[in-house]
């Protein structure tokens, strides 16, 4: 039978490797089990396997005799490291129950200290220690986060009830309560536990032991879990593990001590020890921002002009131990390391490290740096940077020279720059997203129930909690402008006010925050284009060199072409000809095109439009310089360029000369019960030729043009739409050949060209074998492919596909990653089949899964020559690429 609960600490040499591993004992579990093995100070405990909870939620939320068992038997393991007993009433064993699964999920269940106190053995704690004040305070703890997190009792209540009691004692910090102003605070915790649930807080500590085990199981499926895990695509099958340790404490006084650290800066990437602590604290009061933690570093200390000692000051000895730590587990794990640490009367004691999550820069920083310095490779250092996450770096930040009213300040705490209207609670800043309003999320401190407004806000501001803080963590790992710790900032929700100093704001007032600096502007502050350059460049050099597919850019303006071109685009994948027909300029010619009775009108039409397209076309053969540039020709209906509304009719009725009933009538001829799978794309071409017509000779003057005025000739890719048989493409290629030999016999000139066709129709990629033998290139249009394949409208799958991806019906919304599964099987047979006519068929794809890591890696699979993104997207579609190509 395999074991689903493992031991680590207490000279334990795990010798099973499942106990290291991440996938079965969770990063947290097996981080631990890493850590004591190399010989750390690691309090023991065990871990409950992922696969148990996976079982647990398939088998209807029971627990097996033999897990019970095997829990028995490793707290057992834990009663003889420690020399005490679980339950016992003179000196007991207390435990922490944490969940891990194997990504950091902020959704997860909270952690759980002290659990294992009770009436009794408080008692046992109290003569043990020999600290009252320090037992009754570890008791309160452990009802009120028990309370809270397993038995479901809102945590205000307890939060109400402890300012209640300092404000009638006159006290400011929790520090100055007593023991026995402890006491009367439990006594009242546990009546408002039996007020709320009508039965009395659990004094049987087994009952407390499988009650929180049990959350942590139920935690992998909570609303808040299902979020995260929807927008970082974790897999709802992978469960969590649960970690139960032995108490060490952080509270016994001024010789103890609790923090969060990183070997590196988790903001900037610098190779400097960053982290904060707390004196006399337990870790949740760092975590949760319930007191404003102490920088850890001297240096850090005296940057902020911060009074109160770093911890390498007040304890030297433990912060050198601390100091080594660091330095071995970045060289074991070859990475910065995110470390919760607890000093109890001078001793250090290691609760966990892991991977640390940092912002963009910091990543690109410390790939780049660690190579240089030896650590790892430059293929580890592709590898070991999110694609997305570069979406942080292509953006504007803050206006150096702008004017800035300065409200007050906070800790910089992710950085970047964001303006907005001020929100005061998660859901408003949801549902004023969600109408395309910019907005800042503005809170006390953030819980993992505000997961949901965090992603939707710009950036997110919170008057407690340090840089370490849960509103820090989860805005820099969403690449979100992060300032915490305003202790300036006050927020009325009755009133649904703020004031930040001497200034009020009401929730809609536009506030600017810097996350760089911890600035809270008034107003909206102007921005200044990134800088690609340095380690972005560097690590682009690498993914460049490993990488094998191109990447070109969906851009049909100048502007897009020389964004794309800055950000390494090596073509253009998709020049959407229909968005150039749309401007001020030539609306009504086009709109005279499609209205004209006859091919003479459309022809004269024509005739106005045909110097515009050659010119757009110049344009951007003159950017991409020699570049391969692929131009489809129109694509969409023809309604959606027809006048809206009578004013619209009666000017372009004034412009060309004739009568609105005539131009309405004919717009209702036109009328089309599904436009979308009507008359676009190649039928265009076949029942009105004259279009196709037009644009093949403004392609090929201007790239005659080009030719001439750069002595590098274009290349242009003429790409027809919404092909489905092989006879529409070889009518629509001869009409563009044609046009080709007509233009160059009158320039006098040669060209290289190639005309091919767009794959997505599910029958244009069945037919790909037959396709191919008319097409030079196949173009995978996914956007559509996937409309066509699914039966679902990109436009209206808003209302529905959320529920879709909740219920796991789909893994990921089809249209922001390829549905791999179905129109996935269609681009590889595609693929196969038109190269298996002709050998040397160019292939790519031009939808917006071109700029999705996921899709890039399938399209690498496939063996497609290039994808195609949004200039913005390209350096994520470089990297991706690399890292598909790395990943054989």
């Amino acid at each position: 039978m395999v074991k689903q609960v493992y031991t680590f600490g207490g000279g334990v040499k795990h010798s099973d490797p499942r106990s290291r591993d991440k996938v079965i004992c969770g990063g947290k579990g097996a981080n631990l089990a890493e850590m004591a093995g190399i010989g750390l100070p690691v309090p023991p405990g065990f871990t409950i396997t992922t696969e148990e909870c996976v079982k647990y939620l398939a088998e209807g939320a029971e627990f097996s005799d033999q897990l019970r068992a095997d829990v028995a038997e490793a707290l057992t393991h834990i009663e003889k490291t420690v020399g005490k007993s679980f339950g016992d009433a003179s000196d007991p064993l207390l435990v922490s129950v944490r969940s891990g699964a194997r990504v950091s999920m902020p959704g997860m269940m909270d952690t759980v200290l002290n659990l294992g106190l009770n009436d009794e053995t408080v008692q046992g704690l109290v003569s043990a220690s020999g600290d009252e004040r320090f037992a009754w305070d570890s008791y309160r703890r452990f009802i009120q986060m028990y309370s809270d997190v397993v038995l479901g009792v809102e945590h205000h209540l307890f939060e109400e009830a402890l300012e209640i009691a300092k404000e009638d004692n006159g006290y400011v910090n929790d520090v100055e309560l007593s023991a026995s102003d402890w006491q009367k605070i439990v006594k009242e915790y546990k009546a408002i536990v039996e007020k709320e649930l009508d039965k009395p807080f659990p004094q049987d500590v087994q009952e407390q032991l499988w009650g929180a085990i049990r959350a942590v199981f139920d935690s992998w499926d909570s609303d808040r879990a299902k979020v995260y895990r929807r927008l970082n695509d974790i897999p709802g099958g992978w469960g969590t593990a649960v970690n139960v340790q032995a108490m060490v404490f952080g509270n016994m006084g001024d010789t103890s001590a609790t923090g969060v650290a990183f070997t590196r800066d988790p903001a900037t990437g610098e190779k400097a020890y960053y982290g904060e602590w707390l004196v006399n604290a337990q870790g949740e009061d760092v975590v949760a921002g319930i007191r404003t933690p102490q920088y850890l570093t001297k240096a850090a200390r005296e940057r902020a002009g911060a009074k109160p000692l770093s911890m390498e000051e007040a304890m030297p000895e433990a912060y050198q131990q601390l100091a080594d730590v660091f330095e071995l587990l970045e060289k074991h794990y070859k990475d910065m390391q995110d470390i919760e640490f607890t000093v109890e009367r001078g001793k250090l004691w290691m609760l966990q490290t892991r991977s640390g999550k940092r912002t963009a820069k910091a990543a690109l920083k410390m790939a780049v740096d660690m190579v240089a310095e030896g650590l790892i490779d430059e293929k580890t250092a592709i590898l070991r940077v999110d694609p997305m996450a570069l979406d942080q770096l292509l953006h504007p930040t803050l206006d150096p020279n702008a004017a800035r009213d300065v409200l007050g300040k906070g800790l910089p705490a992710s950085p970047g720059a964001a303006s907005g209207a001020i929100v005061l609670d998660a859901d408003t800043a949801e549902k004023r997203a969600e109408m395309g309003e910019a907005v800042i999320l503005v809170r006390v401190e953030t819980s993992p129930e505000d997961i949901h407004g965090m992603h939707a806000a710009k950036g997110i501001l919170t008057a407690r909690g340090g840089m370490t803080s849960h509103a820090a963590v989860v805005a820099r790992g969403m690449g979100r402008c992060c300032v915490s710790g305003a202790s300036g900032v006050s927020i009325d929700m009755k009133s649904r006010t703020l004031r930040i100093g001497n200034r009020e704001l009401k929730e809609g007032d536009v506030i600017t925050l810097d996350g760089s600096t911890g600035d809270i502007m008034a107003g909206e502050v102007p921005t200044v284009e990134p800088e690609l350059a340095g380690d972005f460049a560097e690590l682009m050099i690498w993914a460049d060199k490993h990488r094998r597919m191109k990447v070109r850019t969906n851009a049909e303006t100048p502007a897009d072409c020389k964004m794309a071109r800055q950000f390494g685009a090596e073509g253009i994948g998709l020049c959407r000809t229909e968005h150039m027909f749309f401007d001020a300029s030539r609306i009504s010619a086009v709109r005279q095109m499609i209205l004209a009775e006859d091919e003479a009108g459309r022809r004269a039409a024509l005739e106005k439009l045909l110097p515009e397209q050659r010119d757009d076309f110049a344009q951007i053969f003159m950017v991409m310089a020699g570049l391969p540039v692929t131009i489809r020709l129109l694509d969409p209906p023809l309604h959606e360029f027809l006048p809206q509304g009578d004013a619209e009719f009666a000017e372009l009725s004034e412009t060309i000369g004739i009568g609105v009933d005539t131009l309405k009538r004919r717009a209702d001829e036109l009328h089309e019960m599904n436009p979308m799978l009507g008359h676009r794309g190649c039928r265009l071409g076949i029942t009105f030729p004259e279009i196709y017509e037009m644009q093949a000779r403004a392609i090929f003057e201007a790239a005659c043009e080009v030719a001439e005025r750069l002595g590098d000739a274009p290349v242009p890719e003429v790409m027809i739409p919404l092909v489905a048989t092989k006879r529409e493409l070889a009518i629509l290629r001869k009409l563009v050949d044609d046009t080709a030999a007509k233009v160059l016999a009158e320039k006098g000139r040669s060209l290289d060209y190639m005309v091919g066709t767009m794959i997505e129709l599910p029958r244009a990629a069945l037919m790909a074998g037959e396709i191919a033998e008319e097409a030079k290139f196949f173009s995978f249009g996914t956007n559509d492919l996937t409309q066509t394949t699914l039966g679902v409208s990109r436009d209206d799958a808003a209302r529905f596909l959320s529920p879709y991806v909740e219920k796991g019906i789909y893994a990921r919304d089809p249209f922001v990653s390829l549905d791999i599964e179905g129109v996935g099987q269609l681009v590889q047979l595609g693929a196969d089949r038109g190269r298996a006519t002709r050998a040397d068929l160019k292939l790519g794809i031009c939808g917006e899964h071109g700029g999705d890591p996921a899709s890039i890696a399938f399209c690498e699979k496939v063996g497609l020559d290039y994808v195609s993104a949004s200039p913005f997207r390209v350096p994520i579609a470089r990297l991706a690429a690399a890292q598909a190509a790395l990943a054989g």
